[in-house]
């Protein structure tokens, strides 16, 4: 392993405060973004690609990032979502059979910026105690005052409509065009793991545009509507919005995922907020308020649902709840057939506690 003369970088909080590191591959750069952190010990790969991270400086708590390389088929999208990367240690050589490649090789072709070194423990402890916050990574390190100047110019998550920013140009099929069922998906930021997995239940899918209109889905002549996880905040989303007032109205089959959680939710009136320090991670323990079992579930957000106004609508049932700060995790609607969950349970990565969600929607298709 060859000796890495490495840039000296800084990591810039919005409030003033610095950490120091390293550039890494010996780049030059400088990235913009809401600072969080991720505490999967794997998967980076997954994270790294998922849209729903769109806008997002990723924190790894992993101490080691890029030891076991990169598959051009671990991948949630055609491209890296997150705008930069802050780790540890960084990993330049891989050792796994089923690698394709070096995760300095991924960077460099999608054009990451990422900086390491970082002390991170200490960085992920300051950010849960004084809530999340734009930063920026910069190996411009003698341009402090310069560096800050931008970044108080960088808009706040809070409002921010990012759907646009990750969602298809254009509609498009997956899966098997003789399945048994049809559903028509809105894309707001949708990962590919959530279309193999309700492909693989006999269902063919087109994937509708942010923008779309319930009448452009409804053309499709689908079974079941599906609204997907996805960045930045819900309440722009009107569009999003509209469609589900409409499939609702008609009590059609519809499940919603985080992002499509939170429009469900604003759909029936209930108001959505910023958090604190969002959920992100593979190892969130949610329990199941219907069957009252424990489930270890994937979740990567930012924004959630208010309980009270949910648990105070006639309409709707909270089905899940997070045990760590007992937020809310899940919904149906008494009379309807929708339900929604603001985790993951597509996981990739994380364990699969969840993926009994996507047979409840098909059994509600059935219906």
């Amino acid at each position: 392993m060859k000796y890495q003369k490495k840039k000296d970088a800084v990591v810039i909080l919005a409030d003033g405060t610095i950490f120091y590191g390293k550039a890494v591959g010996n780049k030059q750069g400088t990235a913009f973004g809401e600072v969080c952190f991720n505490t999967g010990m794997t998967g980076y790969q997954e994270i790294f690609t998922d849209p729903s991270y769109f806008g997002q400086l990723m924190v790894a708590t992993n101490a080691h990032i890029g030891n076991y390389g990169t598959n051009e088929d671990e991948v949630e999208s055609d491209s890296i979502k997150i705008s930069g990367l802050i780790v540890k240690n960084f990993s330049y050589d891989y050792s796994r059979d089923a690698a394709d490649g070096s995760l300095e090789d991924f960077l460099n072709k999608n054009n990451l910026f990422a900086v390491s070194d970082v002390d991170t423990r200490a960085l992920v402890s300051y950010i849960r105690e004084h809530g999340a916050m734009n930063a920026v990574i910069s190996t411009e390190v003698e341009d402090i005052e310069g560096l800050k100047k931008q970044l108080a110019e960088v808009p706040s998550m809070e409002g921010l409509e990012l759907a646009s920013k990750v969602s298809t140009k254009e509609p498009y099929y997956f899966g098997d065009e003789n399945a048994t069922y049809k559903v028509a998906a809105l894309d707001i930021g949708i990962k590919k793991n959530i279309l193999r997995n309700i492909a693989s239940r006999d269902c063919y899918i087109k994937v509708f545009p942010y923008n779309s209109k319930f009448e452009d889905l409804e053309a499709f002549n689908p079974d079941g509507y599906f609204l997907s996880n996805g960045p930045g905040d819900p309440e722009p989303l009107v569009d999003a919005q509209a469609i589900a007032k409409e499939v609702i109205k008609r009590n059609l089959p519809l499940f919603g995922i985080c992002l499509g959680h939170q429009v469900i939710a604003i759909a029936n009136n209930v108001s959505t907020y910023k958090m604190y320090n969002g959920h992100r991670g593979i190892n969130h323990p949610v329990k199941n308020l219907i069957t009252g079992k424990g489930e270890i579930t994937s979740q990567n957000h930012g924004f959630a649902v208010n309980r009270e106004e949910a648990e105070a609508n006639p309409d709707l049932e909270v089905t899940h709840v997070h045990l760590n700060d007992n937020t809310l995790a899940g919904l149906a609607m008494k009379n309807k057939n929708v339900f929604s969950v603001q985790y993951h349970p597509e996981a990739s990565p994380g364990p699969h506690d969840s993926s009994y969600l996507f047979d409840q929607f098909i059994e509600n298709i059935k219906k």
